[in-house]
């Protein structure tokens, strides 16, 4: 681990300007090829502390946002009739656990338990969580040299490698890299917006043009800005948020990542489903959600038949490894599976 600098931001302004102060006096705004910001910020630490240590991130600078959390205006979880909104600053453990959130949100409460271990949980926070790196080997061990992820233009050692636990969904000639997250997969599938705030203003986007698939630029996960942070995330409270599961498939039954996972709601009036919200987690370079497979249920019946045809279409555009190729079929079951027990529930 490089040496580097840490300060401590009270406030959400603060943490701003400090940002951009420091990006302002760095080499990173200075034009200087660099993978990774020189500068940033760090809350649980859970996934930075971790790829420092491995020398795969090397920032200089570090401003504790921790603070942020306690600030009195500031709520883990508000909700009304319309909307859920999220703190970005909360924990796992505090979105995991929250009342409202087991009520009426199962399939965010399933994504986070079933994430990481208790002890990280504790420490993560949810904003940390959508913007983890990848698992990938290559791109974890910096004695690979090829990772176009961690230096353009290297290559992609994964490609012709282990690919095992990688991408069949998104991938590019440059990249097999997966996105790790589960709590993902349940903010692409419940349709979520992202608050975010930089020096000079806020902004709202969709949860959905968060992430970048990485196409030719591997290196850039995602649009946020180097003096940026997310303050928020707010899910529309829609009919089938209460009717969803997160079914999350791995190599053995705790503290492992998906090899698949889908994140499934429906809304079922009169034995008809009016409206589905799909996204899949281990198989995707990015939070994927599948609109091919939701539009095949609107207004189908909920029987296994459409949900083979569903889980189809779901992996229609899918691109395997010898290594991976496993992961096709098992997609598939995991999205038939969880439709099967969405359907089935009493709410």
């Amino acid at each position: 681990m490089i040496p580097f600098s840490y300060s401590r931001a009270s406030t959400l302004s603060d943490a701003n300007l400090q940002l951009s102060a420091k990006i302002a006096s760095s080499s990173f705004e200075k034009g200087e090829d660099k993978v990774q910001a020189e500068v940033q910020p760090i809350a649980g630490g859970t996934n930075l502390a971790d790829l420092m240590k491995l020398n795969v991130m090397q920032p200089h600078e570090l401003v504790d946002i921790n603070q942020l959390r306690l600030q009195p205006d500031i709520k883990a979880v508000s909700s009304n009739e319309e909307n859920l909104v999220l703190s970005a600053f909360a924990t796992m453990s505090e979105i995991a656990n929250n009342e409202i959130i087991l009520r009426d949100y199962p399939m965010i409460a399933q994504s986070l338990q079933l994430a990481a271990s208790q002890q990280i949980r504790n420490m993560a926070t949810i904003g940390g969580n959508i913007l983890q790196r990848t698992r990938c080997a290559y791109f974890r061990d910096i004695s690979f040299s090829q990772c176009n992820k961690r230096s353009p233009g290297s290559g992609c050692a994964a490609i012709t490698g282990d690919s095992r636990a990688l991408a069949i969904l998104g991938t590019s000639q440059d990249c097999i890299a997966t996105h790790p997250g589960d709590f993902s997969q349940s903010m692409a599938a419940l349709e979520a917006t992202v608050t975010i705030s930089g020096k000079n203003a806020k902004r709202t986007i969709p949860f959905s043009a968060l992430h970048k698939m990485p196409g030719s630029s591997p290196n850039i996960e995602t649009i946020l800005q180097p003096d940026e942070l997310i303050v928020s995330l707010n899910i529309p409270a829609k009919p089938w948020a209460r009717r969803s599961i997160y079914l999350k498939i791995r190599d053995r039954a705790s503290y492992a990542f998906a090899l698949t996972s889908a994140a499934v709601a429906l809304d079922i009036s009169e034995g008809t489903i009016k409206n589905a919200r799909i996204a899949l987690g281990g198989v995707g370079t990015v939070p994927w959600r599948s609109i091919d497979a939701e539009q095949a249920l609107k207004n189908k019946v909920p029987n296994d038949q459409n949900f083979k045809i569903a889980a189809e279409a779901a992996f229609k555009s899918a691109k395997t490894t010898e290594k991976n190729a496993f992961k096709l079929e098992l997609g598939k079951q995991t999205l038939i599976r969880a439709l099967t027990q969405v359907a089935a529930m009493e709410i």
